[in-house]
């Protein structure tokens, strides 16, 4: 077989496979969980029907998921599980009493989710969808209907609508299940009749309601009338008790007001003491905390002083003092050197003052004796002296003494003198220089112990010039 041959077989062999697997794909289908696949053809199969009998049917279910189908063999149909909901209304039934009665009501049904009732449901419902199975579901309650509303009389439904739902359902029951549905929900919404009926059952309620509620509304009053009574009484005696109360809780009320006023000003003043004795100790704190900053600055400022002094030492040492003991030693040679020289100087001039002192201590005592001569006869002089000599004598010292006393008053640049009424400044002036000259005598005694008053009354009276002896 040739390569060209080869592949030609090849190429059949994928297309024949492709088209194999676009046909299964076709063939595919898949269905969601409210609907159920009917695949009808093929070969036939056994199912258990609600009776319990067997058959044959030619078809297979599957609800929800998906199937493959047989290609030209099957076919495939959808059947609704979703719930349909029924509104009934029925025309005029007679009741079981005779009145003619309509009914509306509300149901919800759907098909079952058991084989068995899909397999009841597809023979009967397939290919009507929702409003066919819709159609059929609310034609059978409503017949259902009208056999319970023949059963039954208006006062039993009117009175018991639970009990007509229930009765209903059970009618349903039996049809629904031959039919494969199932009924989820149903209740009466309303009755009505066309003859007043309903509203004639209702009026003798309706006048009780009224007379009862007439009753009450006027017991209501009486009782509201003798209540407010009492009310506005026991009112009135709790309003007295209550200004009472009101009088006595004012009075307490002043009470605690003035005694909280008095712990008030207790505590203020308690506080005002507090806040003082804090104030003065956080200032004593503060203080003192100044008082060792300023410790603590002056120990750094004396540590300072002394790294100062120790560099200020060094800085002598290097500059000064290492000088200095060079300049010492030069000092203390040149001196050694200068004292050698002094004391041969000394020695020769302890020499010659020793001679000078001998000549000067000869020449002392000569002057000596002459002043000593010359004073013995000054003495004799001085004794010999009359009243006229010692009379001289002092006035001469007196200008002395004068020109001694105004010489500060030479050295004052001016002199202000505010008169008086003992004559002009200026002859005050001479009068206290004369004053002081005369207390002279007096200092003199009190300095040198000599009375020179006494002296020169003694020399100047007549009784001392009497006594003395003519020259």
């Amino acid at each position: 077989m040739s390569l060209q041959t080869l592949l030609i077989l090849i190429g059949v062999v994928v297309v024949l496979i492709a088209l194999l697997i676009v046909l299964f794909a076709t063939q595919y289908r898949k269905v969601g969980p409210n609907e159920v696949l009917i695949i009808s053809g093929g070969r036939k199969r056994t199912v258990t029907m609600p009776d319990g009998t067997k058959r044959k049917v030619g078809y297979r279910i599957r609800p929800g998921g998906g199937t493959l189908l047989l290609p030209f063999v099957e076919r495939v149909d959808r059947l609704p599980m979703d719930v349909i909901t029924l509104f009934v209304k029925t025309p005029e039934v007679l009741t079981h009493g005779g009145v003619p009665l309509m009914a509306e009501a509300m149901g919800q049904v759907k098909i079952g989710s058991l084989d068995p009732a899909i397999h009841q449901a597809a023979e009967q419902f397939l290919g009507l969808g929702k409003d066919g199975i819709r159609d059929v579901a609310a034609t059978v309650v409503e017949g259902k209907m009208r056999e319970v509303i023949g059963t039954m009389t208006v006062e039993q439904i009117y009175r018991g609508r639970q009990e007509f739902s229930m009765k209903v359902v059970q009618a349903l029951q039996p049809d629904f299940d031959r039919m494969g549905l199932v009924v989820l929900s149903f209740s009466l919404k309303d009755i009505s009749d066309a003859q007043g009926y309903i509203d004639a059952l209702s009026r003798p309620q309706i006048a009780a309601a009224k007379r009862d509620a007439a009753i009450a509304q006027a017991e209501t009053e009486k009782e509201s009338v003798v209540k407010s009574s009492l009310a506005r009484r026991e009112a009135e005696v709790a309003r007295l008790q209550a200004e009472a109360l009101i009088a006595k809780a004012q009075w307490d009320n002043e009470a605690k007001k003035a005694e909280s006023q008095v712990a008030v000003n207790q505590k203020k003043a308690q506080a005002d003491f507090s806040y003082e004795l804090e104030r003065f100790r956080l200032s004593q704190e503060i203080k003192r905390e100044e008082a060792k900053v300023k410790q603590i600055e002056k120990e750094e400022a004396v540590k300072t002083e002394h790294l100062e002094i120790g560099r200020r030492e060094k800085e002598l040492e290097s500059t000064v003092l290492k000088p200095a003991d060079a300049r010492k030693y030069q000092i203390q040679a040149e001196a050694e050197a200068e004292e050698y020289r002094i004391q041969a100087e000394a020695r020769g001039k302890a020499e010659a003052l020793k001679l000078e002192g001998l000549a000067e201590a000869d020449r002392i005592r000569q002057r000596g004796l002459a002043e000593a001569e010359a004073m013995a006869k000054k003495a004799a002089a001085w004794d010999k002296y009359n009243q006229a000599a010692v009379f001289e004598t002092y006035m001469q010292v007196l200008p002395e003494l004068a020109r001694a006393v105004a010489e500060p008053l030479g050295k004052v640049e001016k002199i202000v003198i505010v008169g008086g009424d003992k004559g002009l400044g200026t002859s005050r002036i001479t009068g206290q220089v004369a004053e002081i000259l005369a207390q002279m005598p007096e200092v003199v005694k009190s300095l040198a112990g000599v009375d020179l008053k006494k002296f020169l009354q003694d020399r100047l009276s007549p009784e001392s010039q009497d006594d003395k002896p003519a020259k």
